[in-house]
C-alpha cells in the first residue's frame, strides 16, 4: 500500500528493506505495523524519529541524519578517482562483490533490469582499472537519491568528496538527498551536504 502517508508492505522479506516507510510526521505506532506477520522478522523507518515502537516489539536498529547538497558547481579537484555508469550485468555482479566486501549474500540482490530503469544509475568507481568505490542514483520528482555508497581501500573524506560531484552531474538542476550516520555523515558535510533531520530505523528479528 502506497500512500501519502505511509508505504508498507507488511508481509514481505526482502532483505535490507524496511516493511514501512512513514512519509508524514503524523503517522501512528499502529499503522506501521497493520497487517504485519508477527511470527517473523518485520522492519519499520520512522523517517522523521517521532514514533516509539517499542510497544509494538520492535527495537531501534540505528539512526541516521537526513542530508542533503543543492546543485551547484562542485569544488575543483584532482583525483584519480573515474566515476562511471554500470552497463552490463557482469560489471553490476562485481559491483554488488566489492559493495559487499567479499561476502556476497545468498542470491543477487541487485538485479540486472536495475540497470534499465531510467530514473536509476548504477556508480562504479575505478582507480588504476580496479573497481573501488560505488553508489546508486536514482531520480524521483525533484531530487536525486545518494545511496549504497562504499568505498574499499579509500578514505571516506575523499570518497564522499568524490562521489557527490559524480551523483550531481547526472542531474545538474537537482539537489542530492540521502541519509547517513557515523563517519560518512560527517564525510558528506564536510564534501557539502547540510543535515536536514533525524530518522529512526526500527527493527525486530533481523539478527
Amino acid at each position: 500500500m502506497f500512500t501519502d502517508r505511509l508505504w508498507i508492505s507488511a508481509r514481505h522479506h526482502v532483505r535490507f528493506y524496511p516493511n514501512a516507510v512513514t512519509l508524514s510526521p503524523g503517522v501512528t505506532a499502529a499503522e506501521t505495523v497493520a497487517g504485519r506477520d508477527t511470527s517473523g522478522s518485520y522492519s519499520v523507518k520512522d523517517s522523521f524519529a517521532r514514533l516509539d515502537l517499542a510497544g509494538q516489539g520492535l527495537e531501534p536498529l540505528f539512526e541516521a541524519e537526513w542530508i542533503a547538497r543543492l546543485p551547484g558547481p562542485a569544488p575543483a579537484t584532482q583525483d584519480d578517482l573515474c566515476w562511471s555508469a554500470v552497463t552490463g550485468d557482469a560489471e553490476l555482479a562485481r559491483w554488488e562483490t566489492v559493495w559487499a566486501q567479499g561476502a556476497a549474500p545468498d542470491g543477487r540482490l541487485f538485479r540486472p533490469a536495475l540497470l534499465a530503469d531510467p530514473h536509476c544509475t548504477v556508480l562504479a568507481c575505478h582507480r588504476e582499472g580496479s573497481l573501488v568505490a560505488g553508489a546508486i542514483a536514482y531520480t524521483s520528482g525533484p531530487v536525486t537519491g545518494i545511496s549504497n555508497v562504499f568505498g574499499a581501500g579509500i578514505d571516506v573524506d575523499r570518497l564522499w568528496a568524490s562521489v557527490l560531484p559524480a551523483g550531481a552531474a547526472l542531474r545538474p538542476d537537482l539537489p542530492l538527498v540521502g541519509y547517513e550516520r557515523g563517519a560518512d555523515l560527517a564525510a558528506a558535510r564536510q564534501a557539502g551536504c547540510r543535515v536536514l533531520g533525524p530518522l529512526r530505523v526500527w527493527a525486530r528479528g533481523l539478527a
